[in-house]
């Protein structure tokens, strides 16, 4: 059985200020933990740090998160190490770093506050999606029984299921008249096995549609009038892997309790050259509301790369 999302980001308290947590292959692109997988994680960790160690703080809410992924995360045990950097009565920052096998792969900055108790100014800056996102009305309910209503389709045939595993845990729906750009795709998502998003979620949906490249490459061959394959395994496009090197989160919201179902993710690249490129995501709940901000520095790399035995050196990715 494939594990949900609330275990496959489970973690358990080995000490004050340490945690561990077991990555499912299943939630895998690969041999590498998703990076939304790891990114929930981290905010779990969070979570669970400011609920016990430093619950005299009373700041439940992540708000911010900085993490750069030094090197490869790989299913299985992961340990956790917090240190508390700052602890302040409006916010507290703590940095987490994740372990594997003895290698530092991941660090993270998390900053929290309590989201309930904040005030201060608030204006109204005019801000909207540029361009604008897909006109509603969707029908969730259709969605979910169907995979589609009037304007919104199920995504299928995913390049490279049984390799990119962590796709499948979620369903991902589409305008059904194609991406209103090359470099934007809108989605709304929910999970497959029907569980609501919890506050974590966020971190994992920040790292989760479909690849934007593949159809620019796609694009380009078109407009160079290059033959595209006719089958599989007839000259079919390679694979690729997207490591994250950097991710940013700004989170603006919190979730009910119990979660939510539904999520619409705008995904827009800006620039994609020499194999390093950017994503600005922007999340939004079922209501319109501005859920979070994040932006990814990622790299496109042959999909070999994720599969290699690694080096004994420790500073490749």
């Amino acid at each position: 059985m494939v594990p949900t999302f609330a275990k496959a980001t489970e973690v358990k308290a080995t000490g004050s200020h340490t945690y561990s947590a077991d990555f499912p292959s299943e939630w895998c692109i690969g041999s590498v933990t998703h990076g939304g997988v790891v990114t929930a994680t981290l905010l779990r960790v969070a979570a669970t740090h400011f609920s016990t160690t430093l619950a005299k703080q009373k700041q439940p809410h992540t708000i911010t998160l900085h993490a750069e992924f030094l090197r490869r995360t790989h299913a299985g045990h992961a340990d956790f190490i917090v240190k508390d950097m700052k602890l302040g009565r409006q916010t507290s920052t703590i940095h987490i770093s994740l372990t594997q096998d003895g290698r530092e792969e991941v660090v993270a900055y998390l900053t929290n506050t309590n989201m309930a108790s904040e005030s201060g100014l608030t204006l109204q800056t005019g801000w909207s999606p540029n361009p604008p996102l897909p006109a509603p009305p969707i029908d969730f309910a259709k969605l979910a029984a169907e995979g589609e209503d009037a304007s919104w389709v199920l995504v299928k045939d995913l390049p490279f299921p049984k390799l990119r595993k962590a796709v499948n845990r979620v369903r991902m729906h589409v305008p059904r008249n194609g991406q209103v750009q090359a470099n934007v795709i809108d989605e709304w998502m929910r999970f497959e096995s029907g569980e609501r998003f919890p506050m974590e979620g966020i971190g994992f949906v920040s790292d989760m549609w479909p690849q934007m490249i593949e159809g620019l490459v796609r694009r380009q061959q078109e407009a160079d009038g290059q033959k595209q394959p006719a089958k599989k395994g007839d000259g079919e496009a390679a694979w690729l892997w997207y490591p994250t090197l950097t991710l940013n989160l700004d989170i603006k919201k919190a979730f009910p309790p119990e979660g939510v179902e539904w999520l619409h993710v705008r995904v827009h690249s800006k620039h994609i050259k020499n194999g390093r490129y950017d994503y600005e995501i922007v999340i939004f709940d079922e209501t319109g509301d501005m859920v979070a901000l994040s932006h990814h520095v990622a790299m496109v790399l042959d999909g070999s790369r994720n599969t290699a035995k690694r080096s004994e050196s420790k500073s490749k990715i």
